[in-house]
């Protein structure tokens, strides 16, 4: 059977892009958001998001009339769900997935499902997402069948497809990377391979849909484990007085030794998202899941402190000043370079915490962005004006505008990413 519409629930960075592939290869795609800036922003071919070559991909979308945005379904062939899945508080000891975004798009495309269709979980979720939302589905529509009941004669086809890609790199990488393709039968996982081979040339691989679910939280999770090493190593060479990236370069010269990066801590929605879905699921056994997600967390406590013993040392080379005269500047606001992205950044964090801790003007220098929300306490400014009136710079993310200036001529300097 083949698809002729395919619909994506949820037109952020990962449901977006991926509509915009499909409809480059000339397929009728309708992109749907609750967000009606988002819709009318793509109806007009034109793009909310930062990620290279999308805007040009949208732009011929949509001028040949592939793809458009709405923001209630329309019958499709194959719908994707690529929605949010956040936490109900983020502030408890283990915070729980929240997926009522999921339910509400699942609620959202029930009325306009028919025999023959598939449905695709691409957002990361905790295991048994896929069948939490394949029973969300039957229960609204109990005229429809479905893989939990009828197995392989079901009307619907249900699946978990993680996405894998790299923000800056997605376009490149949807196409290129290999995808887990986990069906509740085998019916849909070939189904799901069908819908993807549209434009993906790495390889599908199948397994079922909870071997799906955990093996993208297992990939983050392992990532998050890595960071937490570089970043605990960091603090422990801050106290004994060592230099931890000359370290790690010269551990790295050894053949099976590739220590990462540390830096601030860790943001996006996937690293620091992903390992608490496991730790929430089986708190006893993902000891060292755990242990890294709390590492993490804590880093940027401690660049904080750093920042509050610099301006200590700033008022006491400066006796004449106040901390109400001290200026600090924080160089980048994304969870990771060149990009635009604040979702669970460290360093919006830290920047966001110090305006509120500080008694004195804080700035912060980010090339991706124009603007901030009305509320925040500090300001924009640009590289050349935070030379000129800062007193202290917190190197948080290593834009490559950062890297192509050399040391700022600030005297009290905290750089988190060891580029200055």
């Amino acid at each position: 059977m083949s698809f002729n519409t395919i619909s994506v629930i949820g037109l952020g960075y990962i449901g977006l892009p991926t509509a915009a592939m499909f409809a480059s290869r000339k397929k009728q795609v309708v992109g749907v958001d609750v967000n009606q800036h988002a819709v009318d922003t793509i109806n007009r071919g034109e793009i909310h998001i930062v990620e290279p070559q999308l805007d040009m991909i949208v732009h011929v979308a949509v001028t040949e009339g592939y793809l458009k945005a709405i923001t209630q379904p329309e019958p499709a062939d194959a719908f994707l769900i690529a929605v949010p899945t956040p936490f109900k508080d983020s502030n408890s000891e283990i915070p729980e997935p929240d997926l009522s975004y999921i339910r509400s798009a699942a609620n959202a495309i029930a009325p306009v499902l028919k025999k023959g269709d598939l449905v695709i979980l691409e957002s990361t979720s905790p295991v048994g997402a896929t069948e939490q939302m394949a029973e969300w589905l039957a229960v609204a529509r109990e005229d429809l069948s479905f893989p939990q009941h009828k197995g392989e004669d079901a009307d619907i086809n249900v699946a978990h497809c993680p996405e894998r890609v790299l923000p800056g790199h997605v376009v490149r990488e949807l196409v290129e990377n290999d995808r887990v393709i986990g069906g509740m039968t085998a019916q849909c996982s070939s189904r799901a391979i069908e819908l993807y081979k549209i434009f993906v040339e790495g390889e599908c691989v199948t397994t079922n849909a909870r071997t799906a679910e955990m093996a993208k939280l297992t990939e983050n999770s392992c990532r998050d484990v890595q960071i937490a090493f570089a970043n605990e190593l960091s603090i422990i060479c801050d106290k004994l007085d060592i230099n931890v990236w000359e370290l790690i370069s010269l551990a790295n010269r050894h053949p099976r030794i590739n220590i990462l990066q540390p830096g601030p801590g860790v943001g996006g929605h996937c690293i620091a998202v992903d390992p608490w879905f496991i730790v929430s699921k089986t708190p006893s056994e993902a000891q060292i899941i755990h242990t890294a997600r709390r590492i993490n967390d804590t880093k940027p406590d401690w660049v904080i402190n750093k920042v509050k013993l610099a301006i200590a040392d700033f008022l006491l080379k400066n006796p004449s000043k106040s901390a109400a005269d001290v200026i600090i500047a924080c160089f980048g606001l994304a969870f990771k370079p060149d990009i635009d992205d604040l979702r669970e950044s460290p360093a919006m964090s830290i920047t966001r915490k110090l305006s509120e801790l500080h008694v004195g003007k804080v700035i912060a220098v980010e090339p991706n962005i124009d603007n901030l929300n009305v509320n925040e306490k500090f300001v924009l400014s640009n590289i050349q004006e935070s030379e000129q009136i800062a007193d202290i710079a917190v190197m948080l993310v290593d834009h490559k505008e950062f890297k192509e200036i050399d040391r700022p001529n600030i005297d009290f300097i905290i750089d988190t990413k060891g580029i200055w």
